[in-house]
């Protein structure tokens, strides 16, 4: 996919950060929509159907969270890059991001060159037209790749980007422990700094949605998937 074809919306409250962001995002060649509160931003998503969104948090009208939320249940955005761009550092915040469905979380000020990097490894998540199609069965469970798409006896289950990288991973070799090191640098990349509790908060949700049973904790190690009557 040619820069010149990848559509990035930014939404933001900040005129400054508009211009400038905006300016750098555009002069590597990409298209820029832009949005000033989470109302905006869920239309114009909508109406141009971005590859990546960057998302303020603190907004009038609908803040990033709720936005992020919203956009997430949009059957046209599915596979939408989302990360926050905010000056709220919190660890609460940030996991109020990830819970909300976001793949990363950036944290403002950030020099223009460091964004723009950002950026870029965000994009190399995209799947490209050149990717074939995979897709893998474990017991009753299904994993498609291609489509971003779980089935569990053949129930239909979406998970947000992150949560299906994960799963995915987990799944890829069922009985083997990942290391937490192994995780975030497979998942999240080794670029991108995220929260400790990053991780937890993903394999929460997968638990609530394909099975308490499925993951295990192993502690001051990290996770493994098991298939539903093994590790008892």
């Amino acid at each position: 996919m040619n820069k010149s074809d990848i559509k990035i919306l930014l939404v933001d409250d900040e005129p400054d950060i508009i211009e400038i962001v905006g300016y750098n995002l555009k002069s590597e060649g990409y298209q820029v929509f832009t949005a000033t509160n989470g109302l905006e931003a869920i239309k114009a998503a909508k109406k141009n159907l971005p590859h990546l969104i960057l998302l303020d948090i603190m907004m009038p009208e609908m803040d990033g969270i709720e936005a992020c939320e919203k956009i997430r249940k949009i059957k046209s955005l599915e596979n939408v890059v989302i990360s926050f761009l905010t000056a709220r550092g919190e660890d609460y915040s940030q996991v109020a991001g990830f819970e909300a469905g976001a793949d990363d979380y950036i944290t403002k000020p950030i020099k223009p060159k460091v964004l723009v990097s950002k950026v870029k490894s965000l994009l190399r998540r995209l799947k490209t037209e050149e990717q074939s199609e995979e897709t893998f069965k474990v017991g009753d469970i299904v994993i498609d790749r291609d489509e971003y798409v779980v089935y569990k006896a053949g129930t239909k289950i979406s998970l947000p980007r992150k949560e299906f990288e994960l799963f995915s991973l987990l799944t890829s070799k069922p009985g083997k422990v990942f290391k937490r090191e192994v995780i975030l640098d497979t998942v999240w990349g080794n670029e991108v700094v995220v929260g400790g509790r990053t991780i937890d908060v993903h394999i929460r949700k997968l638990r609530e949605k394909i099975g308490d049973d499925h993951f295990k904790t192993v502690k001051g190690v990290g996770y493994k998937f098991v298939l539903e009557g093994a590790d008892k």
